[in-house]
């Protein structure tokens, strides 16, 4: 036997793996006046998707964010609300992520639409939601989820899987199935404000549209702010 390296399969190398995108493109004519109104259509055609068995979990998105060095990190999140306020999710504040966010507000988010070849980038700052928000979207949880939220102090390190188990086992002989359980005071919603969104949308040749939305200088807040539209090249 030697030591010689097997080569890859040709699938398993990255440089050989192609996908050809359609025709179908972005016309900044088309385009509705806000961002949030063209997030709407594109969010509404990939929960369309999913329903065809092409796409799965549209509300997923890369969540980056970093810490006061400005070291990034990522993860993927469920988004749980969007409006011309912004988008929202929910985590524990002593998370990473929320501890990098209490560091330092400035936030991307992506949606990888890869089925419909599709992307949507958002830029701009996080704050906590009001707590009346965060309890009302607890309440809607499944009851497993809302003990999942208080057996796991999130990403503390923990010796075993063992030690989750047990705390969520606990948790559910104290609130057993019809209880209600309270919302962890650690645990809440961000709501992220735009700065900027780019759409974009595959083309042939490697030729894409990118269609970014500015948000005009001097506009604070999202709702009723005016927005400029840039094409970026591919």
């Amino acid at each position: 036997m030697t030591d010689r390296a097997v080569p890859a399969p040709a699938l398993a190398d990255p440089a050989a793996i192609r996908a050809h995108y359609g025709l179908d493109g972005l016309v900044e004519a088309e385009l509705p006046a806000t961002p949030i109104e063209l997030f709407a259509l594109w969010f509404s055609q990939a929960v369309a998707a999913t329903g065809d068995g092409l796409l799965h979990e549209p509300n997923a998105m890369v969540v980056s964010t970093a810490d006061a060095e400005g070291r990034p990190s990522s993860r993927t999140v469920l988004l749980k609300g969007y409006d011309e306020g912004g988008f929202v999710f929910f985590t524990n504040y002593e998370s990473r992520k929320a501890r990098e966010l209490a560091a330092n507000p400035n936030i991307a988010l992506l949606f990888p639409w890869h089925p419909m070849a599709r992307q949507v980038i958002v830029t701009g700052t996080a704050e906590r939601v009001a707590r009346e928000e965060t309890v009302a979207y607890f309440r809607t949880r499944p009851h497993g989820s809302q003990l999942g939220a208080w057996a796991s102090a999130q990403s503390s390190v923990i010796a075993t899987r063992d030690e989750l188990d047990r705390a969520y086992d606990d948790l559910a002989a104290r609130y057993p199935e019809g209880e209600q359980v309270p919302a962890p005071p650690h645990w809440g919603g961000f709501r992220v404000e735009p700065r900027s969104v780019e759409f974009w949308q595959g083309r042939a040749n490697r030729l894409h549209d990118r269609l970014r939305y500015e948000r005009t200088e001097g506009a604070e807040r999202t709702e009723g702010a005016e927005w400029t539209v840039e094409r970026l090249s591919p």
